[in-house]
């Protein structure tokens, strides 16, 4: 599967896509809200791009890799329906593209994937993701304190949603 927007192809994952991953995959600003410390080798992207290939592999998967002009810029999609998720690299950040590439990814949700609603879990710490889903109708539905921990640090989650009836994407 492919959808195509008027900067980007979302595509299902290939292993040539482990350079392009781990490029933002070990950058500290991309990674800063991840659930995962960065990447430390090119080998720890590779299995994480493998798992994708596989599972793309056998059967329905929506987890996309963005691509811009033929380069690898980010992932998004459903790792698990109803959850929708995203990074892309910093170069590309304040664009339009997360938004860009989110849009349709929120459309196949309610039609292809026939969900009522769509899910997200976001750092609080990152309002760049919080306004952009807040943009498309998201609204917070609870507040956890602690939920992850990222080289010995806690983060909290901000746990979000967007109901069929709600959306305006």
């Amino acid at each position: 599967m492919e959808i195509r927007t008027e900067r980007l192809l979302l595509r299902h994952p290939r292993l040539s896509d482990v350079a392009g991953m781990y490029a933002i995959m070990s950058d500290p600003r991309a990674m800063a809200y991840w659930s995962t410390l960065p990447h430390a080798s090119l080998a720890q992207t590779e299995l994480w791009v493998r798992k994708m290939v596989v599972e793309a592999e056998s059967g329905p998967y929506y987890d996309f890799i963005i691509e811009r002009d033929g380069a690898v810029i980010g992932s998004a999609g459903y790792w698990r329906p109803p959850e929708i998720g995203f990074i892309l690299h910093p170069d590309h950040w304040r664009q339009g593209l997360t938004r860009e590439a989110v849009a349709p990814l929120i459309k196949l949700g309610f039609e292809t994937l026939d969900l009522e609603e769509i899910t997200a879990d976001v750092d609080p710490r990152n309002t760049a993701s919080l306004a952009l889903l807040g943009g498309f109708g998201f609204r917070q539905t609870r507040f956890a304190a602690r939920t992850f921990e990222i080289g010995g640090v806690w983060a909290d989650s901000i746990y979000l949603s967007l109901k069929r009836s709600d959306a305006n994407a």
